[in-house]
């Protein structure tokens, strides 16, 4: 029930307006804690999103019922505008607290529509990355295969190298061997026959 006291109003008409001055209450903190600046933390590359603009929204009370009720519980009509006014001022405070908490849909939908475009951009930069990562794992890999080529056609030409070294090593002991074979042959054909030419007299005497 609304009463003059609950309310503790002041009313100034010197100036030919009606002004709502509150003193020092139980009051007052709530008003204060309503009335002071908020910050909000920022995110990573957070994007702003306007909040609903002041003559968008809508109160959760009717004001002109509201000014009707408190002039049939004795307030004038001056008072009552005032103290809805009041009330107002309030709502639009807490209005803009939850506003800077939550988002409508439209707002919601906004949001998601940038998350996934950020999304995008880093798949996409992604996928760049990949294709230069394997452009240089191919280009690394035929590198390595020329190499390979290189190291392979150098143990190629040392092997026939080799080979024919050996092979002609053979041959020359082959032919050394056959040499000495034909001289030893040769001075045991000369020796038979120098044995078979002397006289039998001289062989009885040896």
């Amino acid at each position: 029930m609304w009463s003059r006291k609950a309310w503790r109003l002041l009313l100034s008409e010197s100036s030919g307006d009606c002004r709502l001055l509150i003193p020092c209450g139980r009051f007052l903190p709530a008003l204060r804690r309503d009335f002071l600046t908020t910050t909000t933390k920022e995110g990573f590359d957070m994007r702003r999103v306007d909040i609903t603009p002041l003559e968008q929204r809508k109160l959760t009370f009717d004001t002109h019922a509201l000014v009707r009720d408190l002039e049939t519980h004795g307030f004038d009509k001056a008072q009552a505008e005032t103290i809805v006014s009041a009330l107002t001022s309030l709502s639009n405070v807490s209005l803009d607290t939850i506003y800077k908490e939550m988002v409508t849909q439209a707002q919601q939908e906004i949001t998601v529509q940038q998350l996934m475009a950020h999304l995008d951009a880093i798949r996409k930069d992604m996928v760049i990355l990949e294709k230069s990562e394997f452009a240089n794992l191919r280009a690394e890999n035929e590198k390595m295969k020329i190499e390979l080529e290189q190291v392979k056609q150098q143990l190629i030409n040392e092997t026939s190298r080799i080979r024919a070294d050996n092979k002609l090593d053979i041959n020359l002991e082959r032919s050394r061997v056959t040499d000495m074979f034909t001289d030893q042959e040769k001075k045991l054909m000369e020796a038979t026959t120098e044995f078979t030419r002397k006289p039998p007299c001289l062989l009885a005497w040896q």
